[in-house]
């Protein structure tokens, strides 16, 4: 598979994404733990966009991945405690998954964000209000499975960055300093990734 996925139509690239998804086992695995413990979460970030690197670049597809992003809303329960309760369910359902495993609340990063970022932030009115401040294009992404079993991608910055390996400042919420950490974290594993800078436009 090569990068001309990038400038291809969202349903072929859904198609393809559910595709390489799939050579990951424990993404398909999660998916379906998460579809019976929730009304309405995702599995995001990191995991999904890592491996579709790897596929991209001809990598093992685990190759650089270290844990399982789950993000769930509860705005009912903003509790440290529940949040910590949920990630320990669920990493005992995932204890066959060969990552850690790391479960947020969306609903209650308003309450620690402003402490270990320096930035006070609104809370997030939803889930998916919460991916649209994600780090960067590409990594704004989830994915989980609708009632039929079938895969629902949530990506609101499309997937062309994705597919292009293209990593692109979501200046939303992130810092300067913090994407640029983690663009250098990433160039270490996948040097072939292209990399938008902080000042460059688009």
């Amino acid at each position: 598979m090569t990068q001309a996925l990038k400038n291809k139509g969202i349903h072929e690239q859904i198609e393809a994404l559910e595709r390489i998804l799939a050579q990951n086992p424990a993404i398909p695995y999660a998916l379906e733990v998460l579809h019976k413990e929730f009304d309405h979460a995702y599995l995001g970030a990191g995991c999904i966009v890592q491996t579709v690197w790897n596929d991209q670049t001809n990598r093992s597809i685990d190759y650089g991945i270290h844990d399982l992003d789950i993000v769930y809303y509860d705005e009912k329960d903003l509790s440290d405690e529940k949040e910590i309760a949920i990630e320990k369910r669920l990493q005992s359902l995932l204890s066959d998954t060969p990552f850690k495993i790391d479960a947020k609340n969306e609903a209650r990063v308003h309450l620690w964000y402003e402490e270990k970022f320096g930035k006070r932030i609104e809370p997030y009115p939803s889930l998916e209000d919460a991916i649209n401040s994600w780090p960067t294009t590409a990594t704004a992404i989830g994915v989980k499975l609708d009632q039929k079993g079938n895969l629902n991608v949530y990506a609101p910055y499309g997937l062309h960055d994705l597919f292009g390996l293209i990593v692109r400042p979501n200046k939303q919420l992130i810092s300067r300093d913090v994407y640029e950490a983690k663009v250098a974290k990433w160039l270490a594993h996948w040097p072939e990734l292209e990399v938008i800078s902080w000042e460059e436009r688009g």
